[in-house]
């Protein structure tokens, strides 16, 4: 299995673990780790609501800090599987731009069906990043 597949199979298992009471509107994020598409490491995230809706975290934003807790900081892709393949959220696009802006993104409907891939720099152009801050 390439790692591709990998990427999204992970995406999709991570859907199953969203906590989302308020939307039913499970979404799963799996970042694969830079330079590992040989033998992929990948780190998974789901959505996580709460009654304070603000307090909320996106599936891509837990799988950022997951994997950032596990020691990496640089991506390559991102598979993301909603129900309607959706593209991620200004925010996420915003995080997701810190860590590689160039990064591969995979949107997928929960059978795990591509719906399109994109640059994030495609979906998110003329974004503000570290670079600004030198």
């Amino acid at each position: 299995m390439q790692w591709k597949q990998q990427l999204v199979k992970a995406a999709v298992e991570a859907s199953q673990m969203a906590y989302c009471p308020y939307s039913n509107y499970k979404v799963g994020a799996a970042l694969l780790v830079a330079g590992t598409q040989e033998t992929p490491v990948i780190i998974k995230g789901c959505n996580v609501e709460n009654a304070a809706y603000p307090c909320g975290n996106c599936a891509e934003k837990t799988a950022i800090s997951n994997g950032v807790i596990s020691g990496h900081q640089k991506f390559d892709a991102v598979a993301i599987v909603t129900r309607d393949g959706g593209l991620p959220c200004g925010q996420c696009r915003q995080i997701l731009n810190e860590f590689n802006p160039v990064m591969l993104i995979v949107m997928c409907d929960m059978n795990g069906t591509i719906v399109t891939e994109a640059k994030l720099n495609e979906i998110l152009p003329y974004a503000f990043g570290p670079g600004n801050l030198l």
